[in-house]
């Protein structure tokens, strides 16, 4: 999806090192710092996370940003069970599709 709204090829680069990249604005960090918090299971969504995020967004955008968050994360965990392909939407599925079989990733 990141490469079809015309993410750059940097800023998707740098997303396994957000908190550190200058790639990120502030608004662009208090999301995935907030997003990284509601998937992750080692993780928990502090107050001063809740804070962060408000400075940056107001609630509408807020209630936006969970549902996504929350319907990518269901989506992924279905086609995780159901061994679904990848359907392209990124640059990197190329590659993991290349690597999958009917029973799975290889």
């Amino acid at each position: 999806m990141s490469v079809q709204v015309g993410v750059p090829d940097a800023k998707r680069a740098a997303l396994a090192v957000w908190e550190i990249a200058p790639a990120f604005s502030e608004r662009e960090r208090a999301a995935l710092q907030f997003a990284t918090a509601l998937v992750r299971d080692d993780r928990t969504v502090t107050d001063a996370a809740w804070a962060h995020l408000r400075a940056h967004f107001s609630e509408p955008e807020i209630v936006e940003l969970v549902f996504a968050v929350g319907y990518q994360t269901c989506a992924s965990q279905f086609a995780k069970a159901f061994q679904l392909a990848p359907q392209g939407f990124s640059r990197d599925t190329v590659q993991l599709a290349a690597h999958t079989t009917p029973d799975g990733p290889r």
